[in-house]
């Protein structure tokens, strides 16, 4: 065999995972988008806000998702910032993804310690400032 006729398949292959990876984002942000998260009874309750009344760092996502899927930024960003970036930077992670794959090359990502540690400490602050009264524009 002709290295020349395994290349189409092998790029194909390639892309197949990042592919897979977006339908099912693309299908998780459809439903959010056609299912109102404003209306009760559609998703479950944070239990961390059920029974403590605490906002975690994840309150106010599916709104997040559902503006965001609407074209509403600014609703996007008020309901949860840091989602708004999370979806961006899956934006950017996933084209890479698809470029480094297309090129036959492996995904690589180092996040050392000092990395994961400054996102874990930025996720506790915001936690802590949305609960507190002067963050209460940050409560979706």
């Amino acid at each position: 065999m002709r290295s020349g006729t395994l290349q189409p398949r092998g790029a194909v292959l390639r892309l197949a995972v990042p592919a897979v990876v977006l339908a099912a984002v693309a299908g998780a942000f459809a439903y959010v988008g056609s299912v109102d998260p404003y209306e009760p009874g559609h998703y479950p309750v944070c239990p961390l806000l059920r029974f403590t009344g605490v906002y975690c760092p994840g309150c106010g996502g599916l709104r997040s998702a559902h503006a965001f899927v609407h074209g509403d930024l600014t609703a996007a960003l008020q309901a949860n910032a840091p989602a708004v970036l999370a979806y961006l930077g899956f934006a950017v992670l996933w084209t890479v993804w698809v470029i480094r794959a297309a090129r036959g090359r492996p995904l690589r990502i180092d996040l050392g310690p000092v990395h994961l540690w400054t996102l874990g400490t930025l996720l506790l602050v915001f936690t802590v400032v949305r609960n507190l009264p002067f963050g209460g524009w940050l409560i979706p």
